[in-house]
């Protein structure tokens, strides 16, 4: 005789991946607010530390800023965006599972205009083609997994491609010891520090054409 599944067991097939923790939203409008995280390999959330130095560097520039998160992740740098503030933000994950999680997450910002973000499960680097270059960001998070060869070809691609907006700001987030990174040349670095194995540095896009 076949036993069938009982209906808790049924249930727990349909649970998302277990979370692995949480992020910690640090200002504005949900400030305090404790997110989950999708207990997935090689997610990395950004640290509160690290977190809380870049949005001292960007406290000028949040508001109202258009926002792309190349390798969201977990969502902690798009959710802190929104929460100073951005007008939106487009979050860019290549996990099906995590990229639910994004889309609960914001869900669950109450008061955030559904039009104020877009989770895009794809692979970061297919994205970033010209068809899709028709936005351009005042801030882009560039974050991704280590040690796979993404940082530069997707340097490279928001640059030539032209989804940075004139003057606009990138925020790198890396393994430091990479010694030998080769960035655009109209990239001009304002900020730079080490925490960790990371290293985390933001530029301006100087495009004088």
């Amino acid at each position: 005789m076949v036993s069938r599944p009982t209906r808790r067991q049924n249930k727990a097939n349909m649970k998302p991946a277990l979370s692995a923790g949480f992020v910690r939203i640090i200002a504005g409008q949900w400030k305090g607010r404790k997110l989950s995280v999708a207990d997935l390999p090689g997610l990395r959330p950004t640290t509160d530390r690290v977190k809380e130095t870049l949005f001292n560097w960007l406290m000028f520039e949040v508001a109202e800023s258009r926002v792309l998160d190349c390798y969201a992740g977990s969502g902690s740098l798009s959710f802190e965006a929104l929460s100073r503030g951005a007008r939106y933000a487009t979050l860019l994950e290549k996990s099906k599972a995590a990229a639910v999680s994004l889309k609960a997450n914001l869900s669950n910002l109450k008061g955030l205009p559904p039009s104020a973000a877009a989770v895009v499960q794809t692979d970061t680097l297919d994205y970033l083609q010209p068809h899709n270059s028709a936005e351009s960001y005042d801030i882009i998070f560039i974050d991704p997994p280590f040690r796979q060869g993404l940082l530069e070809k997707t340097c490279r691609l928001v640059t030539e491609n032209n989804y940075i907006a004139k003057q606009g700001l990138i925020y790198l987030e890396y393994e430091n010891e990479l010694a030998q990174l080769t960035l655009p040349s109209s990239w001009k670095l304002l900020k730079s520090q080490t925490a960790g194995q990371s290293k985390y540095q933001l530029y301006q896009y100087n495009d004088e054409h």
